[in-house]
């Protein structure tokens, strides 16, 4: 009915169709690559595997329903909970070296997905961010560079072969949507004015995630508003970032509101706030991978030739030349 229907439908499929050097999704399968072997490092150090992926009838903390890959190996016997985790390291490997094509993501996932599903909120929902990680890039040819399959196919270990961009797209969305959705929930008075912004502070109070004792904490009481408050305002405010992409991929089209995102680049801001965040959380808080997997995201922001400008930045400063 509408005649804006099929220009814009074409406009989305053009821009779905954009291919570009696959840089950022090589520097984010690295991200997520390191970010699996440390979520499999981490749970090896803990030696959890047998208290949490192990049925009771074999030693296990809580009567387990495997999933149907692992109920092909055995259900949620010591063997095969032993033997999913190191697999999960062989293939988190592969992911970070990118080796194989798109199979080790997929099986990387797949393995994952089982142990979790034993036991949901043992993972603290960060073992589901690196499955939707390993899935974004089972679909992207995100092996075209830095990786050993190009280095076997090329001589190189580089390419700027274009390949899809939607992958890297969705994982800007998922950014949003985790980003969003989390600042939606903190609706708690902790958060808001009527509670002193004190979130952060009693955070830290907590002596289950804290990886330090905090005392001092309070000497610095006002910092801890600051942080909730921006904290907050920087979830809320990442379906920002939908507009980012959508303005500067149509910057030629006219509008104040355009021309006023494509003067100032927000992914900027974004992206030192968020990694500070995420920063301070590795460093103060005992919440497994959730910071290593977020910030490899943050790969996806950024086109191959601004990663490629950054890079010789870091270079001539580090004096490579």
């Amino acid at each position: 009915m509408s005649p804006k229907r099929p220009g814009l439908w074409r406009r989305w499929a053009r821009q779905m169709a954009t291919r570009e050097p696959g840089t950022a999704l090589a520097l984010f399968r690295i991200g997520v690559g390191l970010s699996l072997l440390l979520n499999v490092a981490l749970v090896l150090h803990a030696d959890i595997i047998d208290l949490i992926w192990v049925d009771a009838r074999y030693g296990g903390l809580l009567p387990l329903r495997p999933n149907w890959l692992l109920s092909l190996f055995g259900g949620a016997t010591p063997a095969a909970a032993h033997g999913f985790v190191w697999m999960t390291a062989v293939t988190g490997a592969l992911v970070t070296l990118g080796l194989g094509g798109r199979l080790p993501k997929l099986i990387a996932a797949q393995l994952l997905l089982s142990l979790t599903s034993l036991m949901g909120p043992a993972s603290g929902g960060f073992d589901q961010l690196t499955i939707n990680a390993l899935w974004l890039l089972f679909l992207a040819d995100c092996n075209r560079t830095l990786s050993l399959d190009c280095r076997l196919r090329t001589g190189r270990w580089t390419s700027e072969t274009p390949v899809p961009a939607f992958p890297r797209y969705l994982a800007v969305l998922q950014m949003v949507v985790m980003y969003g959705a989390t600042g939606l929930h903190k609706l708690g008075a902790t958060w808001m004015p009527t509670g002193g912004y004190s979130a952060l502070y009693w955070a830290l109070q907590d002596a289950v995630f804290r990886r330090f004792e905090t005392a001092w904490v309070a000497w610095v009481y006002p910092l801890t508003q600051l942080g909730t408050l921006v904290a907050w305002c920087f979830e809320v405010l990442s379906p920002l970032l939908l507009l980012v992409f959508y303005f500067r991929a149509t910057r030629d089209r006219p509008g104040r509101a355009r021309a006023l995102f494509n003067r100032v680049d927000l992914r900027i801001p974004f992206f030192v706030v968020g990694m500070c965040l995420h920063l301070g959380i590795w460093l103060l808080f005992e919440v497994g991978p959730f910071s290593p997997i977020s910030m490899s995201f943050y790969f996806c922001l950024w086109r191959h030739e601004e990663l490629t400008r950054a890079g010789r930045w870091v270079a001539r400063r580090l004096g490579r030349g």
